[in-house]
């Protein structure tokens, strides 16, 4: 066997290390200079952009170039660019002849190929780096396709001042897409990476001008346009000074920097589900409002639309865009920001309640002066109902009765769902929010709230789908970019809110009304139907209100930045008329489909909205959702004994059972009974009792309203420094009775029909008994706080 020589075994080592080098002469990421973050609309249309890092306006890599560029520069530059592998012998002999006749350089044999690797290297030009740059050049050849090749000059040549890449550069001197570009601007454009420094729009026009038109010509001569084209081409305008970019979703963009690690999105560039008209639109109706409440110092609002079908973000605007004024804070993006949620969520208080079988929808909710643990909520309009229908209650955003279902449901078990709905800001335990709770005691951001209606919405519209089951990913969070995502089929029996909760709740919120005086109400029109409600924080912080149809979830916020609250910040006033405005820019639908085999047919009483009882008179049959079997019975209908007239209660101590009328009656404790009767005339009080009857009532013929037992009362000075007075305010079932009052024993006074006793005892326990005139007591104690110890 021969052996190899060793010559032969040096060279081919030599030639495989020569190889490897070769192979291996590129960096898997060509450049490595930091990008613009830009946000494009669904269409595709820049929305708006930041500026690199390194002080450069960078797009990232486009898909593809605008053929007139491709057109432009490969005649300007290479123009047997699709003819060689990265270097054109024919151009650098010319090159080499020319600049050797002149003795300086005056002209340029590199290949667009060859200009890529440069721009990626940024080094001083040897002879050695230039030989360098002609074996990249091929090895570039090999990796990358002719397209590709052109895309990374495109993307990475200098424009002039700060502006790299063809994109950057058609946006910063002419406002527009460089595809649709003139074949004057584009050729404008095409001449700049070859100077850069010398002509750029705004410096040297008369030098930039004479570059563009030769390259017009070159562009008829080599047959891409008539002569004709670039005539008229030359007759165009160059730009003058650059333009800002469009910053049309400037807050979306700032979430995508502050996400774009967490999203796993390897470019800085996205397309996102923005549609670009409704955008712009939004944007407009935001601009126009906030110059309307800035008269009143009201200096910020953001909305929120999104889209429940897809599960996509429609417009996002985080706040209006004024940069320059600072004190504005515009920059702060509300729709990230927690703030309180005022009543908007009562919706879904009254969804859990039916859900989990504790109300119907029209069951009647106390409405009377409250008092629980020091805490005393009052509504908007300082009134009392006595009691009123749940979803008359939602619908005119009642606070009182809103504490009185949460009482009822309990604030832990309200806490837990919430945050298994979305509500991502609950950061304390749920003892530190207490009934508050209901009424804004919280915070929330403006995508989460949106983000839970949107998961009801998306819920209810499947119904059918999915054949009566729930997909939890109904609740997943809305997405502001495209991308493709695998369509989970995780389907449950139960649900965080079931479809006939839902539904009954959509409907109760399509008749959300403003309260007026004199019980009349306003309530916006709309060229669609909407389920909506607003809300308004505790010190006129922040005006709310979101509204949703089956195809569109819309939030919307007014208020500071700072915090600062307002007179007349009120969600109804500031928030829903934009609301309504943002609506009528979206396409009508349908409303929702009744959940049919999620809902149950139930005798109803139809003035307490309880399932009907053995008593109840007027009985109705209504779509409950199916919990709503496990309520309880309509408790305040009863079986009451009159004489034979009819006019007076009897018992059977004192009547005779065969002379008694026995008849159903609807009654009210006294507290509610008090407001209810003034506002509902057809109420019907008890009769008295006959003379010499045994009441055997208990206490339940009076009650007192305020204040509530074990109750502690601050009594705050007058304006003159001289110590105020507390009314205690007691209501008797029988109008007519006469009421005797004692303070810690001792008697102080007695009332007719109204019972009202203004007082004023010093700080201490006190014990506070009534007697009535057929000697019926009661009992309670309260406590006057010391001044000084407040």
């Amino acid at each position: 066997m021969n052996k190899i020589p060793k010559a032969f075994l040096i060279s081919d080592l030599i030639c495989l290390l020569l190889l490897l080098v070769f192979l291996f002469s590129l960096p898997s990421k060509l450049f490595k200079t930091p990008t613009s973050y830009v946000i494009e609309a669904s269409n595709g249309n820049l929305l708006s952009a930041a500026i690199a890092s390194d002080g450069q306006w960078r797009f990232p890599v486009a898909d593809s170039v605008p053929v007139k560029f491709k057109d432009c520069i490969i005649a300007f530059e290479d123009k047997r660019f699709y003819n060689h592998f990265g270097v054109d012998i024919l151009a650098m002999s010319r090159a080499m002849r020319q600049n050797w006749r002149a003795k300086s350089v005056v002209s340029g044999g590199s290949t667009l190929t060859m200009q890529v690797i440069r721009l990626s290297r940024k080094q001083d030009r040897t002879v050695w780096q230039k030989l360098l740059e002609v074996i990249l050049a091929f090895r570039l050849e090999i990796k990358y396709s002719k397209e590709e090749i052109i895309g990374l000059y495109a993307a990475n040549a200098p424009f002039g001042s700060n502006v790299v890449g063809l994109e950057a550069a058609s946006w910063r001197y002419y406002g527009r897409d460089a595809k649709t570009l003139s074949w004057g601007e584009m050729a404008t454009l095409a001449v700049l990476p070859n100077s850069p420094s010398l002509v750029h729009p705004g410096k040297n026009s008369t030098r930039l001008i004479k570059k563009r038109n030769d390259l017009l010509d070159k562009l008829a001569q080599l047959k891409y346009i008539d002569q004709a084209t670039a005539n008229l081409s030359k007759l165009e305008p160059v730009p003058g000074k650059p333009m800002p970019l469009p910053q049309n979703a400037p807050h979306l963009l700032n979430r995508f920097k502050v996400e774009r690690a967490n999203l796993e999105i390897p470019s800085t560039r996205i397309t996102s589900t923005l549609d670009e008209n409704i955008q712009l639109k939004v944007n407009a109706i935001l601009k126009r409002y906030n110059n309307r409440y800035r008269a009143n110092d009201i200096n910020n609002i953001s909305a929120l639309v999104l889209d429940a079908r897809t599960g996509q973000v429609v417009s996002y605007v985080g706040n209006i865009y004024q940069p320059e004024n600072t004190e504005l804070q515009s920059h702060v993006d509300m729709i990230k920001a927690p703030r309180s949620p005022g009543s908007t969520l009562k919706p879904l208080l009254y969804a859990s309640m039916m859900n989990d079988g504790f109300i119907l929808p029209h069951t009647i909710i106390p409405d009377i002066p409250t008092q629980i643990a020091g805490y005393s909520p009052q509504n908007y309009d300082l009134g009392y109902d006595g009691a009123i229908a749940a979803d008359k209650a939602l619908s005119r955003s009642l606070n009182i009765p809103a504490v009185k279902m949460l009482q009822q449901y309990k604030y832990e078990r309200f806490y837990d769902k919430l945050k298994k709905l979305g509500i991502g800001t609950l950061n304390q335990p749920a003892d530190h929010y207490g009934l508050s709770l209901i009424l804004g005691g919280s915070e929330v951001t403006m995508w989460d709230l949106a983000n839970t209606y949107m998961g009801m919405v998306r819920t209810l519209n499947h119904f059918n789908t999915y054949k009566g089951l729930y997909n939890p990913e109904d609740y997943k969070q809305a997405t502001y970019f495209i991308h493709k995502t695998k369509d989970e089929k995780d389907y449950q029996r139960n649900s965080f809110l079931d479809h006939g909760a839902i539904w009954a709740t959509f409907n109760a919120m399509e008749e959300v009304m403003r309260p007026g005086d004199e019980g009349l109400w306003e309530q916006f029109s709309s060229s669609q139907r909407v389920a909506w409600k607003t809300g308004t924080s505790f010190g006129f912080r922040d005006a709310w209100a979101v509204g949703l149809t089956p195809n569109y979830v819309v939030c919307v916020w007014v208020g500071n930045a700072d915090g600062e609250g307002r007179p007349g910040l009120v969600g109804i006033e500031a928030a829903a008329p934009v609301l309504f405005d943002i609506f009528r820019l979206l396409p009508n639908g349908k409303w929702f489909e009744t959940p049919v085999t999620k809902l149950k047919k139930l005798n109803i009483c139809k003035q307490s909205g309880y399932k009907a009882g053995d008593y109840c008179t007027d009985v109705i049959q209504e779509l409950v959702p199916v919990a709503g079997e496990k309520t309880a019975i309509c408790p305040f209908h009863k079986l009451v004994h009159l004489d034979k007239t009819g006019t007076l209660r009897v018992t059977d101590q004192c009547e005779s059972t065969s002379e008694m009328q026995h008849k159903s009656w609807f009654i009210l404790p006294p507290a509610m009974e008090y407001y209810y009767k003034i506002k509902n005339s057809d109420y019907k009080s008890l009769p008295p009792f006959k003379a010499g009857c045994d009441l055997s009532g208990g206490n339940s013929v009076m009650e007192v309203i305020y204040p509530k037992n074990n109750a502690i009362v601050y009594i705050p000075l007058e304006l003159d420094g001289s110590r105020g007075k507390i009314v205690i305010n007691a209501a008797h079932r029988n109008p007519g009775a006469k009421i005797y009052w004692h303070i810690d024993n001792e008697y102080v006074s007695t009332t007719t029909n109204f019972h009202q006793l203004a007082i004023s005892p010093p700080p201490g326990k006190h014990t506070l008994t009534l007697v009535d005139e057929n000697g019926e007591r009661l009992v309670q104690t309260f406590t006057i706080l010391d001044k000084e110890k407040k």
